[in-house]
């Protein structure tokens, strides 16, 4: 359970537009515990599979349904481990039965496998006075890059270095950065404080939006074998991919 909510969202973008459901689970206690979670997960999840409605990536744990690029892991014991991100649950089961709070049309079409995706992404969470050299480090090791910044996003400045001029010169090499915000819910927003309309619009920073941690990442790990075109990031990034992305701003 510890990577599962990676495993979902990296899952997402390998597998699109199925009408089949892959559905994963888990467990907090190990099945061959008494007071083990394992087998009543593993009943939900076999329960939900088999619903004529259930379709794409999902996780189900502790009676949730969960789209798979939405789901985060918010207890470390608790059986009610995982949570839904900025997006409502997609149901539950309980007493044996599957109950949906809103239907969802299946997507038309052919369902697309990608086998490919990179690990050239990093990632760095900013801190109160943290060194610029540690991203001008992170970036010059990897394509991509999702800074972790505070509140609606943004970037520091201190007097020990740049961290825009750290981003300004590695997007000029063709990297790539993704602005997300540390706090768990309700996303970016890079239009509301000037250190993030200044590296938004004049450095190129894209930013997460209400996607979560872990869809960002495996998104980018998705995308970059694709395409190095930085338009193409961008278009990509932003595309609604099994619900893991409500809105975004030019």
């Amino acid at each position: 359970t510890d990577t599962r909510a990676f495993t979902a969202a990296a899952l997402s973008y390998l597998i699109q537009h199925s009408p089949k459901p892959s559905v994963i689970t888990g467990a907090q206690h190990p099945i061959d515990l008494e007071d083990t979670d394992a087998r009543v997960n593993l009943m939900d999840s076999l329960r939900f599979a088999a619903s004529e409605k259930a379709h794409d990536v999902c996780v189900v744990f502790d009676g949730k349904i969960i789209a798979g690029t939405r789901a985060k892991k918010e207890h470390s014991k608790s059986y009610n481990a995982f949570a839904s991100v900025n997006y409502p649950y997609l149901g539950m089961i309980s007493d044996g039965r599957v109950l949906l709070y809103f239907e969802e049309p299946k997507e038309m079409g052919p369902v697309q496998f990608y086998h490919d995706m990179t690990a050239s992404v990093g990632l760095v969470k900013l801190v109160p006075s943290m060194p610029a050299d540690i991203l001008d480090y992170v970036a010059g090791r990897c394509d991509a890059v999702i800074i972790e910044a505070f509140g609606v996003g943004g970037l520091p400045v201190y007097e020990h270095g740049s961290f825009f001029d750290v981003v300004h010169k590695w997007t000029r090499e063709g990297k790539e950065f993704v602005m997300a915000t540390q706090v768990a819910r309700e996303g970016s927003n890079l239009a509301v404080y000037e250190v993030g309309k200044k590296v938004k619009e004049e450095a190129g920073v894209m930013e997460a939006y209400d996607m979560t941690l872990e869809a960002v990442l495996t998104k980018l790990m998705w995308i970059l074998p694709q395409t190095k075109d930085a338009g193409q990031v961008k278009r990509l990034l932003g595309q609604c991919i099994n619900r893991d992305i409500l809105w975004t701003r030019k």
